[in-house]
């Protein structure tokens, strides 16, 4: 089940977890305003939190060839707008 957990997003600016969470979940924006950092949003569900903690706790799996090339694909969306 896919239900929201709270009207704010969940926020990351840890580029590996963003690049595994972005396999599961699509990123629904990038608050860019700090030329330092990038903030990148997703909608909370409990299935998002649930992936966190497995991630956090070094549970997870991916296909190392599908993280290299979202880790490639996130890095082109920070820096195309800059």
């Amino acid at each position: 089940m896919n239900t929201k957990l709270h009207q704010l997003p969940y926020e990351t600016s840890d580029l590996a977890l963003v690049a595994f969470l972005s396999l599961l979940f699509p990123i629904e924006s990038i608050d860019k305003s700090n030329p330092r950092k990038a903030i990148f949003l997703f909608t909370q569900t409990q299935e998002l939190d649930k992936q966190v903690r497995s991630y956090w706790r070094g549970e997870t799996r991916v296909e190392p060839r599908a993280y290299f090339d979202e880790l490639r694909r996130i890095k082109s969306r920070i820096y195309a707008d800059r």
